[in-house]
C-alpha cells in the first residue's frame, strides 16, 4: 500500500507507568502525555521522532516474555529494532546507566545489542549496514 509513509507509534503493554517511564527516559525518551483514555495509555517520544505508547493494563508482572522466553513460539511482535550510529559508545552508555545487555549479534546486515525493559520487552539497538 503506497499510502503508508512511516510508523506512527509502537504500543507496549506495561505493568507500571512510573517504572516504564523512568527506564525509557534513560534511553532519551521524553514524557508527552497520559495516562489517558479507557485502557489507559501514556506516551513517550524520542527526539528522533520514535513514539511509544505504554498500554497500562498489564494485570500481572512476569519474569518471562511469552514471545521470547518460552519454548512454545507464539505469533506476535517479538522486539523493536532501534537504529544507532555507534554500538561501542552505546554499550558504554548502557553500562553507565545500569542497563544490562542481554544479547549481542554480528551479522551481514550489521552489529546489534539487545536489552530488556522492566517488563522484559526486547529492544534491539543496531548499527546497520546501509549498502545491503
Amino acid at each position: 500500500m503506497k499510502a503508508i509513509t512511516s510508523i506512527n507509534h509502537i504500543g507496549i503493554r506495561v505493568q507500571d507507568f512510573e517504572t516504564s517511564t523512568a527506564f525509557y527516559v534513560k534511553l532519551g525518551f521524553n514524557y508527552i502525555a497520559g495516562p489517558i483514555g479507557p485502557e489507559p495509555v501514556a506516551i513517550v517520544e524520542h527526539p528522533s521522532g520514535i513514539n511509544i505508547n505504554f498500554i497500562l493494563n498489564a494485570n500481572q508482572a512476569d519474569d518471562k516474555n511469552v514471545l521470547m522466553d518460552i519454548e512454545t513460539k507464539h505469533t506476535g511482535y517479538t522486539h523493536v529494532a532501534l537504529e544507532i550510529n555507534d554500538v561501542e559508545s552505546v554499550k558504554k552508555e548502557l553500562q553507565a546507566l545500569g542497563i544490562a545487555i542481554t544479547g549481542e549479534m554480528n551479522h551481514s546486515t550489521g552489529h546489534a545489542i539487545f536489552i530488556r525493559d522492566p517488563d522484559n520487552n526486547v529492544i534491539e539497538l543496531g548499527q546497520f549496514n546501509k549498502h545491503l
